[in-house]
């Protein structure tokens, strides 16, 4: 269930819009966040990795649960990515600023996946509630 929470609250932040389209007032929320978003993004995109890590360790689930199974890689595949997205400044002051190739390389993926971050958001809340409920339903 942990896993859905993390995934939803992380894509509320990568979709403000969204959230703003609803709740007018969560602009002064999501302007307190912001100054953090990159160790957000970090933070995430770590816990997206290990996530997937795990699903591919477990994959005896497959056989036992393949609806979590996949829930679960799913959803992490997507919030590794958002958080990628969202700890990509981050991540290219301390860690892709050392090697030109490497910053150059995580500025293409960056711009590629960039036009995708409102859908990744929306998939990423849809795949968080349902791994919530699946939560509930499958363990």
């Amino acid at each position: 269930m942990i896993w859905g929470i993390t995934l939803v609250f992380l894509s509320i932040i990568a979709v403000p819009s969204l959230l703003l389209s609803r709740k007018p007032d969560a602009k002064e929320l999501l302007e307190k966040i912001e100054p953090y978003q990159g160790w957000i993004g970090f933070a995430f995109c770590l816990w997206g990795i290990w996530g997937v890590i795990s699903a591919i360790l477990n994959l005896g689930w497959l056989s036992t649960n393949p609806i979590w199974w996949s829930t679960f890689l799913i959803g992490n595949a997507v919030e590794a990515i958002l958080g990628f997205m969202l700890g990509f400044g981050l991540l290219n002051k301390h860690i892709f600023s050392k090697n030109e190739a490497s910053k150059e390389k995580a500025a293409q993926l960056r711009s590629k996946l960039a036009t995708k971050q409102g859908k990744l958001g929306v998939i990423g809340l849809v795949v968080g509630v349902w791994m919530i409920v699946a939560s509930f339903l499958f363990l």
